[in-house]
């Protein structure tokens, strides 16, 4: 690639100036199929910058000119454009910006197709680490145990460090039934956990629909995994076929959904929010506000409420937001995720391509919800099975240690029906005896200690039982304020 002066500062500003372009909620499947919603901006904004005359970019021409003909070794002119663009995104500190090469970017392309492989989970840079924002529905992330907020340290014993997003999330993804270990550091455990998640192919469908029958009343139940291109026709269309099934309310569940294209949202909101207050308003950097309106002129004639958690993140929070202030309706569960910016991604003429973070989106009030989330108006916490973390036995836990460990061993007990009479990371005599009669009763080695087997056993049981909709208070509430509703 040959280099001359004006080339390089073209693409200096071309990075630092980008500000046009569709309205969409960023979104990437990293570990599965990679998708920047948006649209590619076709005409940039004309900078004023005299390239001679200008100081600063006289700069960085030295500096350039200097590295490339004096550095002890060669570097080649493209590698130093390359590492120009990745430091001005560095730079902005934001974990939804970022910039991907030419060989990158290809690797991504290829797996835009009708289906997808990986670990189903979407993550993000937060303070320089990959961070998970939320596993999908069902995946293997999910099954691994992978929760919002843990962060991924190493891939197979290598560390991440100094990787941007999109390389370390080449190295988690990979080919169905292959396994990866993940070196995941979580809050409130002192210690890196090895997380072995075994690849495979990822659904596209994103919205279930189920009708709940309780006290001779039908509750529809519609839960988006996440907002892609037929998001909001898919939800249109069940919907309609639930209408016609005469339910008597509606149950929206985002629950663990880390969010997707802003029209779909637009399309669902549409639907069910009417035109007394703007669903959403992006701002840009002026201040400048566009309102999104729908045309609906009355509600629906049943009740809405909305579940959210902390991995209900960007569109997810637009639609929970929207429902509460521009609806009325209640929302049910945890704090959401709490992101509101709205990325673009745009390519650069060469095959790589920049996802900038160009608008902030507000609430119908104008609240501006970024690291802060949206509160539902019924907190509600699951059971404390729901919140444990893995159990990594390097050798067999026994009576007398004190450990984390033994604190979610024993809560999983607990909840498993074996209570162990304490919960605070002690491994006394009566914690034992719930062991050996887990063990006894799952056809194992009554040995009273905590091998691989026997925690190989205790987290598939509670996989069970975090799946089982009678353990699910948060929906279980929520179908209850539709009863009261009546």
């Amino acid at each position: 690639m040959n280099v001359n002066k004006k080339m390089l500062v073209a693409v200096v500003v071309l990075a630092m100036l980008i500000g046009a372009g569709g309205m969409y909620a960023g979104m990437g499947y990293f570990g599965a199929k990679e998708v920047y919603p948006g649209t590619n901006v076709k005409e940039l904004p004309k900078s004023s910058a005299k390239f001679d005359e200008n100081e600063e970019f006289s700069k960085l021409q030295r500096t350039y000119e200097i590295i490339s003909s004096r550095y002890v070794e060669e570097v080649s002119e493209e590698k130093l454009l390359e590492g120009a663009i990745q430091g001005m995104v560095k730079t902005l500190k934001d974990p939804y910006s970022s910039y991907m090469d030419e060989e990158t970017a290809s690797q991504f392309s290829q797996s835009l197709d009708s289906s997808f492989e990986g670990i189903g989970a979407e993550v993000s840079m937060v303070n320089g680490k990959v961070t998970i924002v939320a596993p999908f529905k069902d995946s293997p992330a999910e099954d691994a145990g992978l929760k919002p907020n843990d962060q991924i340290i190493t891939v197979d014993g290598k560390s991440l460090e100094g990787l941007d997003l999109y390389k370390a999330v080449l190295k988690i993804r990979g080919k169905k039934g292959s396994t990866v270990t993940l070196g995941v550091k979580r809050n409130g455990v002192d210690n890196v956990m090895n997380v072995k998640v075994k690849r495979d192919e990822i659904p596209i469908e994103t919205v279930y629909s189920d009708v709940k029958e309780v006290k001779g009343k039908k509750v529809g139940v519609l839960e988006i995994t996440s907002f892609s291109e037929e998001t909001g026709s898919d939800f249109k269309k069940k919907l309609a076929e639930l209408e016609k099934q005469d339910i008597d309310g509606l149950v929206i569940d985002v629950r663990g959904n880390p969010g997707g294209y802003l029209e779909a949202v637009d399309r669902i909101l549409k639907q069910i929010v009417t035109d007394k207050k703007p669903f959403v308003q992006i701002e840009d950097r002026k201040g400048n506000k566009q309102e999104y309106v729908s045309q609906l002129k009355e509600k629906k004639d049943y009740p809405i409420i909305g579940l959210i958690d902390g991995g209900s993140a960007s569109a997810s929070e637009i639609l929970a937001a929207a429902l509460t202030e521009a609806g009325g309706y209640d929302l049910v569960g945890e704090k959401s995720f709490g992101k509101g910016t709205v990325q673009q991604s745009i390519d650069l003429g060469d095959g790589s391509n920049i996802k900038l973070t160009l608008f902030k989106w507000l609430t119908p009030d104008g609240n501006w919800i970024h690291k802060k989330g949206v509160k539902p108006t019924h907190a509600v916490k699951q059971p404390a099975y729901f919140y444990t973390n893995p159990l990594n036995i390097e050798k067999p836990i026994a009576f007398d240690s004190n450990s984390e460990q033994v604190k979610n061993a024993q809560i999983m007990l607990n909840g498993l029906g074996f209570s162990p009479g304490r919960n605070d990371g002690y491994f006394d005599d009566k914690t034992q005896t719930a062991v050996i009669a887990f063990q006894k009763a799952n056809k194992l080695e009554p040995t009273g200690k905590i091998d691989k087997k026997t925690a190989a056993k205790m987290e598939s049981e509670i996989i069970e039982q975090i799946r089982s909709e009678k353990n699910d208070v948060q929906l279980q509430t929520a179908i209850q304020l539709i009863l009261e509703k009546q």
